[in-house]
């Protein structure tokens, strides 16, 4: 399909519910699915939960609940946040879905057949936070350094993955930018690790884990969770498990992970599908950085964390949705404070967007002024010049999409500024011709706008388009103390 655009997001873990670095990968997906959708193309946005694994056979018996009760009440939770925050996916996958379970039993099956698993024993360091194995380099003081927990020694008969022998070839794909992983620094990251020591084969299954989909020629052990949860984005297209009838959508256009997962994302999930004999690997795997608030991690001890419901309450869906995407480049590290939200908030939309689209639409209520309409594929060619010169459609498809906002913002603050600098109410009353040409140009860079918001901030985007045609502009952003 050449005209096609396939986008994952991680399936996120039920433990606990969704928090606001699931929200953060998530805006940032539908971002790009919206963008690439408003060009006409087929755009499949996948997102989803993963619902096997030891950690939430320990929460469920925690709390007193049968494991898929548990796993129900927590999934409810992601669809209702997506559905409060705009997120307009085309599936939703549960690892506990009928057809994912049969096509990864299937799977499972075909490796077996074709010699790439065989039965072992595995022994090192087990995290139960990760629900992966560690070796001793990747932890800090002995802990992991994600769940500041001391990983555990275990050793048990398993069925092991062969990833020795396709390393060569991931290395070449890598390389070849085959299977492209961004930022460069984390292909440069996977590259070393690849390159610096031999990997070894990892266990697929599991012994002692009841809450887990059993292998079809071992019954009493399960599959290990990362095994089951990787193949969600073939299953998540309606692939039932047989490697040689591929979804016509895929391979994947664009995997938005966190870097906390890169590492099996760029070795065990491209070694499945080499063992099973397929070869067009994802295009791009591309990796966001952590969300810190005032320099650190969020957590409860240190009182900084944000919830994302606490965002929307307060900013609403496009201002929590925007205040997410602008806080840093795409990539790295962010990081977020509310005291820095509401300052952000009020200077750029209260004050800033809010306030020229009122300007604008108050100096133009009572007046026939022509200006230009253009859609968003004209828009999106369009160059804002201010230091360097940006293309919005070129900064979009490289996902540097902090980038694709400034590009907007940089109208925003130079239409602020023609206004003050024309004085338009004056030349209302002084110069009707010279009048209308500045608000022909503001009015046309409304259009603009909106047209380059639509992705970002979908709702904010038809109300600036419904203000044009009714002149009726209302507030659409009220500052916040």
């Amino acid at each position: 399909m050449q005209n096609k655009f396939y986008i994952t997001t991680p399936i996120y873990y039920v433990n606990a519910k969704p928090h606001i670095g699931h929200a953060y990968t998530t805006i940032a997906a539908d971002v790009l699915a919206r963008f690439q959708k408003l060009q006409g193309k087929e755009v499949f946005f996948l997102t989803g939960t993963d619902e096997h694994g030891l950690k939430i056979q320990k929460q469920a018996e925690k709390e007193g609940k049968d494991p898929q009760q548990f796993v129900d009440d927590v999934s409810v939770g992601f669809k209702m946040l997506w559905k409060d925050l705009n997120i307009d996916y085309t599936n939703f996958i549960r690892t506990t879905d009928e057809n994912h379970i049969k096509a990864v039993q299937k799977v499972l099956q075909t490796l077996k057949n074709k010699g790439a698993i065989y039965k072992g024993t595995y022994s090192g360091l087990y995290c139960v936070g990760c629900e992966q194995f560690k070796s001793e380099n990747e932890l800090i003081d002995g802990k992991c350094p994600d769940h500041n927990l001391v990983p555990e020694k275990m050793e048990e008969e398993c069925w092991l993955l062969n990833l020795s022998g396709v390393q060569d070839k991931l290395i070449e794909k890598i390389e070849s930018d085959e299977f492209e992983i961004a930022p460069a620094r984390y292909k440069n990251e996977i590259l070393s690790f690849l390159k610096n020591q031999p990997l070894k084969d990892v266990s697929i299954s599991r012994k002692n884990v009841k809450w887990g989909i059993p292998l079809p020629f071992e019954p009493e052990q399960t599959t290990y969770v990362w095994i089951d949860a990787f193949l969600n984005y073939l299953t998540g297209l309606g692939w039932d498990g047989d490697e040689n009838n591929l979804p016509e959508k895929w391979p994947v256009d664009v995997q938005l992970i966190g870097k906390d997962i890169l590492r099996v994302h760029a070795t065990i999930w491209p070694a499945i599908l080499l063992n099973l004999g397929i070869e067009k690997l994802p295009k791009l795997l591309f990796t966001h950085g952590h969300i810190l608030s005032g320099g650190k991690k969020m957590s409860k001890t240190l009182g900084n964390v944000i919830g994302i419901d606490e965002m929307i309450e307060k900013f609403g869906v496009d201002g929590t949705r925007y205040l997410l995407l602008s806080a840093g480049p795409f990539g790295y590290d962010i990081d977020v404070t509310m005291e820095r939200m509401i300052e952000k908030y009020n200077a750029d939309l209260a004050n800033g967007l809010g306030n020229l689209v009122s300007r604008i639409i108050k100096l133009s209520e009572d007046a026939e002024i022509k200006f230009e309409k253009i859609n968003f594929n004209k828009a999106i060619e369009k160059k804002i010049e201010k230091n360097n010169s940006y293309f919005l459609k070129g900064i979009m498809e490289s996902v540097a999409i902090n980038l694709g906002l400034e590009h907007v913002w940089v109208i925003i603050e130079e239409d602020n500024k023609f206004i003050n600098d024309t004085k338009p109410w004056e030349l209302k009353r002084t110069d009707e011709g010279k009048f209308k040409e500045v608000m022909s140009k503001l009015l046309s860079d409304l259009n603009l706008i909106s047209e380059f918001l639509a992705p970002f901030m979908p709702e904010t985007a038809e109300k600036i388009k419904t203000a044009l045609e009714t002149k009726k502009a209302g507030i659409l952003f009220q500052r916040i103390r």
